[in-house]
């Protein structure tokens, strides 16, 4: 059956999949990407196995460095952006082009560098995900101009702590940590705790979430999670970093209690879209169409260069889209009625 609209088609081929070509496949078998054209201080040294793949999947990437331009916020570096994501590629080159793309795409229009603190870039298989950490979510709270301040902690069984919802902020939560013993005497994690301070000197609600919190909230919400369990593969966030993962989801749950930007929630959008295995550069703060249209292409590029010449698949026709009839009075008056 034909995918009815240029989004199903760029879902389709950005979304989990074993038949695409990978960017090593692709970059290691296509001539289309001159090795001049990259620009040399996006270069590290190439080092350990996948570093000169590595750079060969960088001189592909910097076709698209004028969309990375105008993705990135002014405040953001397009040379720092780079940097980080060499240093990170020869993990991702057994993913498809498009995906690639999208989730770079998608990190760079939050403003956030793949640099393991304010966000990662996560291979599922042959699929690249866009993964926003806890320190992205700060990033992105105070860009809002509504937050002054942010507070995530985790509670461990050797500190000092005390939490009473009835009595008036900030009377109602204190932790002390026990930071002059060794970690084994503060004993383990028990409490992730996330507050905030507005920028009118009001202060939120404290967000508190016990083990088991973090256990129910991996188990109902989390699909990555669940299909590494089915897998086998034990590698999602939740098994390979379960206290980041608590104290992120302590942090994700202040959007109850704090003011939320368009941006902050378009990017828990993206969040979940990414667990959930779906295209996520739609939930981007950019125009959807365009987003839409770039991946397509890249996938399209992708398949021609891994088929013969006289195989090649004509690009797909772009539907114009329809603006919706506005209602006449007469109209109106009728549906009162």
């Amino acid at each position: 059956m034909a995918l009815s609209s240029l989004k199903d088609r760029v879902r389709a081929v950005a979304a989990p999949t074993t038949d695409l070509p990978t960017v090593e496949e692709t970059v290691t078998g296509s001539e289309a990407v001159p090795a001049e054209s990259a620009r040399e201080q996006l270069h590290a040294a190439a080092k350990g196995e996948g570093g000169k793949l590595a750079d060969t999947a960088l001189t592909w990437l910097e076709q698209y460095q004028g969309e990375f331009t105008k993705a990135l916020p002014s405040h953001v570096d397009t040379a720092a952006y780079f940097t980080a994501v060499r240093a990170i590629l020869p993990g991702l080159v057994r993913c498809t082009p498009a995906s690639l793309l999208q989730a770079l795409l998608t990190c760079a229009r939050f403003g956030l560098i793949p640099d393991g603190r304010h966000a990662v870039i996560k291979r599922e298989g042959k699929t690249a995900v866009f993964v926003p950490m806890a320190q992205g979510y700060v990033e992105l709270m105070y860009r809002s101009g509504r937050v002054g301040s942010v507070h995530v902690g985790m509670i461990h069984e050797g500190d000092e702590w005390a939490y009473e919802p009835t009595a008036p902020a900030p009377l109602d939560f204190t932790h002390k940590p026990a930071l002059t013993v060794s970690k084994k005497e503060r004993g383990a994690p028990i409490l992730a705790y996330a507050f905030a301070w507005m920028a009118n000197g009001a202060r939120s609600q404290v967000i508190v979430l016990t083990r088991e919190d973090a256990e129910e909230i991996r188990d109902e919400y989390s699909q990555a999670y669940q299909r590494a369990q089915e897998s086998g593969t034990n590698d999602s966030f939740w098994h390979t970093d379960f206290v980041a993962m608590w104290r992120k989801s302590a942090l994700r749950r202040l959007h109850k209690v704090v003011p939320m930007s368009a941006e902050l929630v378009a990017l828990l959008k993206a969040d979940d879209a990414g667990d959930a295995g779906q295209v996520q550069v739609i939930h981007a703060p950019v125009e959807e169409r365009a987003l839409l249209v770039e991946a397509e292409e890249a996938h399209e590029r992708a398949e021609e260069s891994q088929d013969p010449e006289e195989t090649r698949a004509r690009p797909l026709p772009r539907k114009k889209r329809v603006q919706p009839q506005r209602s006449t009075r007469k109209s109106r008056k009728g549906r009162r009625r």
